[in-house]
């Protein structure tokens, strides 16, 4: 009943925002939105001030922006965010993206800026959202150096760090990938239900089409399956698993 995890702030939802909004209304009972740069800020915010007690917001600046920003600039965004911080739920998505990025200079330097979010969660008592594509394992040691309790790994994927994070007592994030990918059809069916939140990321993974947030019932679906559980169950617990991780209120 809850997607964990979208992006309402781009551009594929500009032509028709409001609308696709409300029609999200009529089956969800809440989304959250992940604001992952700046410049996009501020309309996320008019979103959560909008559409009050159904769209969430969690804010951070995505790996995969790292050359954009001095550290100057990360810090007057981190100072903004504090400015607002009651009305976002939790920081991220942050992390590291060695998919993308591949200088070694500038994987340091997602280190840098991963560790600024990571203070500011702690600062804040904010949950972190984390982003971690082809770096799960660095991802996991930094948490682990920062003794970090209140974690969600964003469409987890990387299997060989599974117990890990399951011994961390984080949460993990499913999205309408499962239906296609064996993996994630694995880790659904190794992780613990009351751990795991349903996400779609969209606009993204909607298999040829705009993604919306009503995908995150595939991945119920899924997850249903491989557990060998009821839709109903699966789509109840995630849901308050979403509210507890989040502090929705």
């Amino acid at each position: 009943m809850i997607d964990a995890h979208c992006h309402l702030e781009q551009k594929d939802y500009d032509e028709d925002r409001d609308e696709f909004i409300e029609s999200l209304k009529k089956e969800l009972k809440a989304v959250v939105t992940c604001c992952a740069h700046p410049r996009d800020f501020e309309l996320t915010l008019e979103l959560v001030r909008k559409y009050k007690k159904f769209v969430f917001a969690t804010v951070g600046i995505h790996p995969t922006y790292v050359k954009e920003f001095s550290l100057e600039q990360v810090e007057e965004f981190c100072k903004k965010i504090v400015e607002h911080k009651d009305e976002i739920v939790g920081i991220g998505e942050v992390g590291l993206d060695y998919y993308w990025i591949k200088e070694e200079y500038w994987r340091k330097k997602q280190e840098e800026l991963f560790t600024i979010f990571i203070e500011l969660a702690q600062k804040l008592k904010k949950p972190l959202v984390i982003h971690s594509r082809d770096a799960t394992q660095r991802c996991v040691e930094i948490l682990e150096e920062y003794n970090c309790k209140h974690v969600l790994m964003h469409l987890f994927s990387e299997r060989k760090c599974l117990e890990r994070v399951k011994e961390n007592g984080w949460y993990i994030s499913i999205g309408p990938i499962i239906a296609r990918s064996k993996t994630h059809k694995k880790i659904a069916r190794d992780f613990p239900l009351e751990r795991i939140l349903l996400e779609t990321d969209s606009p993204w993974f909607g298999f040829g089409k705009r993604g919306t947030s009503l995908n995150i019932k595939i991945a119920a679906e899924k997850i249903a399956q491989v557990k060998k559980l009821s839709f109903e169950e699966v789509w109840k617990t995630c849901g308050e698993n979403a509210i507890r991780f989040y502090d929705l209120r």
